[in-house]
């Protein structure tokens, strides 16, 4: 398996942080939508009340029984129990297909199963492609009941997409197999780390991995606009024997493979509760010369074929509950200040965030597109050799 994990791409808008800081598809899609006992669709729904209130909502989806979902590792961001807790709330089986595809596999599966009944029905993207597929006209509009605590700028005014969940490009490294850690960029041009440092893909397909190549450019005098530092910084670190290309994930650095990576904090972090068990001293460090934070964007399918049950999907996840959960895995959540405000945010689970200083700045979607560009254009020569 190529592990391109979920999430490709980079966001627009800012960290609400200022807190804490293929199953091939067969047959046609159903051709009964959802509807009230007044005739309202919730395919067309651009919201709860708009399809009549929750409860009705509610009771649609569980007339549909089915989510279909794509690119949800369980590991990721807590997306374990924010599943198991939507199927205990609601009695709805959520199917997971190809969990440890990309942002882009998940648009391709919109396109290319159009009118199908394994058509994806939700979506997680980075937030470039949520902007992407908005573009193409694949997203349906509608507005969580939360929809006005999210941040502006992190937000489709229409609701077509809407940001979730970040964090931080971190370092992570196996305590036991390295005898000093880095903890900056820098540090990882040191010779003692010869073939010991990874990404998590590649990042002309994976956010995470965008975003390490981003985080490199500023920690080299980079900017937003110019990524072209962090490209040099990957040939130099390859050039130097430093970098594998192995691609790491939890496997690899259980393997001693990947024993340096670099990954959104929430990940590592999690990584590091999971490993203990397994022996594993996983230290997690967010770079001071070179942060770099990333939302990824919620979004549902215009065809879902379970319109209900995609709506009710994205009320669970912007409710407290689910941000709580999200906040559990390591992940800040996109309502995080609103839910401080209003006392609902889980105080024990923010404590533990690794810790960042200042406030994140943001690319604009023209430099996430410039950066993509000369990445696509610039990574393979690289890295190569």
């Amino acid at each position: 398996m190529t592990v391109f994990l979920p999430r490709t791409a980079v966001l627009t808008g800012g960290l609400a942080v200022a807190a804490a800081l293929a199953l091939s598809a067969c047959g046609a899609a159903p051709d009964d939508k959802a509807t009230t006992a007044n005739g309202k669709s919730a395919a067309t729904a651009t919201s709860a009340a708009d399809f009549g209130g929750l409860d009705a909502l509610v009771k649609a989806a569980k007339k549909e029984g089915t989510l279909h979902a794509i690119a949800l590792p369980r590991d990721w961001a807590n997306y374990g129990a924010l599943i198991d807790g939507f199927k205990k709330k609601y009695g709805i089986k959520v199917e997971v297909e190809n969990p440890d595809g990309s942002s882009q596999d998940e648009i391709n599966a919109v396109t290319s199963r159009k009118g199908q009944d394994r058509a994806p029905d939700v979506l997680d993207l980075g937030s470039s492609f949520a902007l992407s597929a908005a573009q193409q006209g694949l997203l349906a509009p509608y507005k969580v009941s939360a929809f006005g605590d999210i941040p502006q700028g992190q937000k489709d005014t229409e609701g077509r997409w809407y940001n979730d969940y970040g964090g931080y490009i971190s370092i992570g490294c196996d305590a036991k197999k390295v005898k000093q850690c880095p903890t900056t960029f820098k540090d990882l041009l040191k010779p003692q780390y010869k073939g010991q440092v990874a990404l998590n893909g590649n990042p002309t397909k994976s956010g995470s991995a965008f975003g390490g190549v981003y985080a490199a450019s500023l920690a080299g005098g980079g900017s937003f606009d110019d990524i072209q530092p962090g490209l040099d910084f990957f040939a130099k670190l390859k050039k130097n024997g430093n970098y594998t290309p192995v691609e790491s994930t939890p496997a690899t650095v259980e393997k001693g493979e990947t024993p340096i990576s670099i990954d959104w904090d929430y990940l590592n972090a999690g990584y590091a509760d999971e490993f203990k068990s397994k022996g594993v001293d996983w230290k997690v460090t967010v770079p001071s010369d070179g942060q770099f934070s990333q939302y990824y964007s919620q979004a549902i399918n215009k065809d879902a074929s379970h319109p209900a049950a995609a709506r009710l999907w994205q009320e669970y996840l912007y409710s407290p509950e689910g941000q709580n959960l999200w906040l559990k895995g390591y992940a800040r959540p996109a309502l995080m200040t609103a839910m401080q405000k209003a006392g609902t945010l889980d105080k024990t689970a923010a404590a533990k965030l690794p810790a960042v200083s200042g406030t994140p700045s943001f690319p604009t979607e023209a430099q996430q597109s410039k950066a993509k560009t000369v990445l696509a254009q610039g990574w393979g020569k690289a890295v190569s050799g």
